[in-house]
């Protein structure tokens, strides 16, 4: 029965089957191992190869000074890889066919500019291309040495050119989540700040008016801080829902706020989208969707009785966003919400502008953000 469990070759037995790897197709590349003569030498050299790789690549490394059990510091590490790379090259010179010794090579400088800087893995390369032209000079194989530097170089670039993106994107995410954490912090300090200082402005009001016994008026105060603590709370829990889900389309949220507007007051809020509809990044999204929530909670509570209008306009390179209603006959709640001064810095960190007042016949908010 299968359990849907994907295995893994852990990195350290990927590298230590590698050296085995080695050391088996070594010992039946002719001369082979021995006890005397170039068996011997051949035998001496795959151990030190075997050995130097193990030290340097399977065992664990720290700098020094930093807590933690000793087994070999970088620069031991760095020597290990340069013996390697040295062994490696009087193999090739020893066998016939030097076959598992050049692959041990371009492994030790790769693993070299794998693992450790540029100015730490400089060395091995060095080292193993000085131990070639040596060879080939005393050898009389300058062609095959000079060969054996290109693979060197070439293997050596890449592998070092694959650290570095990795690196990158390493930083790249590390970016992306403290950016993240920021937003999330912005977020959640928009909902609430807004919202319990101006319910402490009223519970304070409440107090001093109670100890004026002004009962009635202070009543109204506590009401009114009561009703900026749930509008508070369901603003928090629409933040959190939007950061842990995908937020709907802009069209389908705009309409959704819409129809909460319609249930609440049984006003007609029209909402009417023009242009291309595309999805925008999720930043600016929940910018849009904000200030729109933020702009029809204050036609409910600063125009009584008063319809909405939301229009959204997607242009080329820009998303445009307009909430208007009509002046309202009766006087609506002063204070309360965000306030715009917090929309006004979401669309300032988007690169957009915001803009809200009075018309000829009502108020206006718009909003226009790059995209």
């Amino acid at each position: 029965m299968t359990t849907g469990r994907q295995t893994t070759i852990s990195p350290i037995a990927l590298r230590g089957g590698l050296i085995v790897l080695f050391v088996v197709g070594q010992a039946a590349t002719p001369p082979g191992f021995g006890l005397s003569g170039d068996g011997l030498a051949v035998t001496g050299l795959t151990l030190a190869v075997a050995a130097a790789l193990v030290s340097a690549i399977l065992l664990p490394a720290r700098e020094a000074g930093s807590p933690g059990p000793v087994f070999l510091g970088i620069p031991l590490k760095i020597a290990a890889l340069c013996l390697s790379a040295i062994a490696s090259i009087a193999l090739i010179e020893t066998t016939d066919a030097g076959g598992p010794a050049i692959a041990a090579l371009l492994f030790t400088v790769g693993a070299a500019a794998a693992r450790h800087p540029l100015s730490r893995s400089s060395p091995v390369g060095i080292v193993a291309l000085a131990g070639l032209l040596l060879a080939g000079a005393a050898g009389g194989d300058m062609q095959r040495d000079l060969s054996l530097c290109f693979s060197v170089c070439v293997a050596f670039l890449i592998t070092y050119s694959i650290a570095q993106r990795r690196a990158t994107r390493k930083a790249e995410a590390r970016e992306a989540v403290l950016a993240e954490r920021a937003r999330i912090a912005r977020e959640i300090h928009d909902i609430l700040a807004h919202s319990l200082s101006a319910q402490i402005v009223h519970l304070e009001g409440a107090r001093l008016l109670l100890r004026a016994d002004r009962t009635q008026d202070a009543l109204e105060r506590v009401e009114r801080a009561r009703e900026l603590a749930k509008n508070g709370l369901e603003e928090a829990r629409r933040a959190v829902s939007a950061l842990r889900e995908d937020l709907p389309p802009l069209p389908v949220a705009l309409r959704a706020l819409a129809d909460e507007f319609r249930t609440a007051t049984g006003r007609d809020c029209a909402v009417l989208v023009s242009g291309a509809e595309r999805r925008l990044p999720p930043e600016t999204e929940l910018a849009m969707i904000r200030t729109a929530q933020e702009a029809i909670t204050n036609v409910r509570r600063h125009a009584p009785g008063s319809p909405a209008s939301v229009r959204l306009g997607f242009h080329d390179g820009a998303c445009e966003l307009e909430v208007s209603n009509p002046a309202a006959e009766a006087p609506g709640t002063p204070g309360g919400g965000y306030g715009l001064v917090g929309m006004r810095e979401r669309a300032e960190l988007l690169g957009g502008t915001l803009d809200a007042g009075e018309t000829d016949d009502g108020f206006r908010v718009r909003l226009r953000v790059p995209a």
